[in-house]
Parts: structure tokens; C-alpha cells; sequence
């Protein structure tokens, strides 16, 4: 079955409006002749009313980096799936390490938000991946399926028909090292297996599954590669529209 690669770039705490309008008046230019791969832009919330004008009728959709589990309420500083939709978002990133370690969400809040996501009509990107600690102990495989059982627990395959699946180590996220295209692989292989366990193989297959972890024009061609591997969440590297154009358009002329 062949799966469309998905080319993320997650921007964090990066970039004022002015700052990601100006990135993207330099960056669609750079991939607009990149039809065969899916593009994506995660800026903060800030600048998502601005750049959903700017990117309306090209190559490149517009993502969000989270979302809350509920669509209005006293909910102070967050912002609901209701609000996203309406702005023409596409993907919205749940589950992302910084907010599984830094802000606590747990696999539970992280299904709330996927269901919530999906509600509305929005592609949840959903990240899983260990830290160093789990790796060295040998517990990689026992942490990814435990996010994958109890973040997915309930949903049926219809209902993930948009899901998109992103494994990011998370001793390799802005550390500036990466998973070997081998150790990415193998935990890319063991996500679909789980996927296939859950839902089904037709359903498996079908999934994309990003890997994230310091990407980089460098090293992107070896990991996309990798037969798992059907796209990236970048992070630190999508900063610059340059760099970024050269992940997207990997393998090719820019």
C-alpha cells in the first residue's frame, strides 16, 4: 500500500506573526512544485488567523500544535478544537513530548483530545516515543504500546481513518542527536504491528507514521528511506524556510 509522505514542521514557541508571514512568503515558493508529498506548518496559535490566509489555495495545509479536550468552557489559556476547525486547520499535533513531560498529559487526556479532534473534523497527529531512561532499560517497546493501547482505547478503525502517527524519541527531540534509520525503523515496525493488533492490518498499512527527533536536510534521505517511515515532524529544522524546503523536497532539486 503505498502512503503519501507527510513533510510536518513544528515551529513550538518560534516565530511573531510578522516573523511566520515573512517565512512564508519565502518558503511557498521554494516547494511549490512539491505535489507528491503532503506539507505542513504548525505555527504558534498566534499567527494560525494569518497564515491560514496566506496558505488558502496552495500546496501547504495549516496545523496546530494542540488543542483542549473540550469545545468551550472555563478552560483559561486553552484553545478548543471548535476554534481551530473554524480557522480552516487540517492536522493538529496531541500527545507531543513537551506536553506529555513538561505539562503532564497523560495517555487519558490525550484520547480526550484525539476524540475531540476528530469531532471536528480535524487529523490528529499523534506522538509517542520514550525518553532516554525507558530506552536504556530496555523498555522502548513496553512504552509504545502502552501510549498506543491507551491513547487509541476505544476508538474503532473508522474513526482513525485520519489518523496520523508520529514516533519521536523523545532523548532525540532538539538534542541534535538521531534515531539511526534502523532504530527509527524498528519502532515505526512495532507501532504498525500494535496498530495491526488493534485494528486490523488493512488498517495498519494504511497509517502514516512520522518520525521526529531531530530531523535535518542531512539526515532525512536515510531515515525516508526505511519502509515504516512515510513522513517527518520536524522541529528545530523547520525554522528556517531553507532548510525546511530542503527536507521537504528531499531526494530532489530545490
Amino acid at each position: 500500500m503505498t502512503r503519501k509522505y507527510l513533510m510536518a514542521g513544528n515551529w513550538k514557541m518560534h516565530k511573531t506573526v510578522k516573523e511566520a508571514q515573512a517565512y512564508v512568503e519565502t518558503f511557498l515558493p521554494l516547494v511549490k512544485e512539491e505535489t507528491e508529498r503532503e506539507i505542513m506548518l504548525a505555527p504558534s496559535f498566534t499567527a494560525l488567523y494569518a497564515l491560514a490566509d496566506l496558505l488558502k489555495d496552495t500546496n501547504v495545509v495549516l496545523g496546530a500544535q494542540n488543542c483542549h479536550w473540550e469545545d468551550e468552557g472555563a478552560f483559561t489559556g486553552e484553545v478548543s478544537p471548535k476554534m481551530l476547525a473554524e480557522l480552516g486547520v487540517t492536522y493538529v499535533i496531541i500527545g507531543h513530548s513537551e506536553r506529555r513531560h513538561i505539562f503532564g498529559e497523560t495517555d487519558e487526556v490525550i484520547r480526550g483530545k484525539i476524540e475531540a479532534a476528530l469531532r471536528h473534523g480535524l487529523r490528529p497527529i499523534m506522538c509517542v516515543g520514550e525518553t532516554l531512561d525507558e530506552r536504556v532499560a530496555g523498555d522502548t517497546m513496553v512504552v509504545l504500546e502502552r501510549q498506543l493501547r491507551e491513547g487509541l482505547k476505544g476508538f474503532s478503525a473508522a474513526d482513525l481513518k485520519n489518523l496520523v502517527l508520529a514516533y519521536e524519541p523523545v532523548w532525540a527531540i532538539g538534542t541534535g542527536k538521531t534515531a539511526t534509520p534502523e532504530i527509527a525503523q524498528e519502532a515505526h515496525a512495532f507501532c504498525r504491528k500494535i496498530l495491526s493488533d488493534m485494528f486490523g492490518d488493512d488498517f495498519a498499512q494504511s497509517i502514516r507514521i512520522l518520525y521526529g527527533g531531530s530531523v535535518k536536510p542531512e539526515n532525512v534521505v536515510g531515515l525516508m528511506a526505511q519502509t515504516d517511515i512515510d513522513g517527518a515532524l520536524v522541529g528545530g529544522a523547520s525554522l528556517s524556510p531553507e532548510s525546511f524546503s530542503r527536507i521537504v523536497c528531499f531526494g530532489r532539486e530545490t
